[in-house]
């Protein structure tokens, strides 16, 4: 036999039971506190290419502009251009943004 009360009681569980799963999922959505160091660029040579830890980033021109987010650690710079010596540099990123003036060589005749 129902009653008017297992109506209302069955609705207030099921709502208790979506409520729960809500507070339960956000719970559970990891944050991100991965903290990254800006990486900026200036040279001679707009058409370079930046590579960054063995991964092409595109033209110097293109990285001047835009920057790079680095992980904090150590980290291996190249530019390189036909005609050109190739410019390298290792560094450790930290808590400071980090500036690099390139100045690529030509390779004489």
């Amino acid at each position: 036999m129902k009653t008017r009360w297992s109506g209302r009681r069955l609705a207030g569980r099921a709502a208790v039971a979506v409520a729960l799963s809500l507070v339960t999922a956000c719970a559970f959505i990891p944050y991100s506190s991965t903290q990254t160091v800006s990486l900026r660029m200036q040279g001679n040579v707009a058409d370079a290419q930046v590579t960054v830890d063995d991964l092409p980033l595109g033209a110097l021109a293109y990285v001047a502009s835009h920057g790079v987010a680095l992980p904090p650690g150590r980290h291996r710079i190249t530019v390189e251009k036909a005609g050109y010596f190739p410019w390298d540099a290792v560094l450790e990123a930290q808590d400071e943004p980090i500036f690099l003036q390139v100045k690529l060589v030509p390779i004489p005749d």
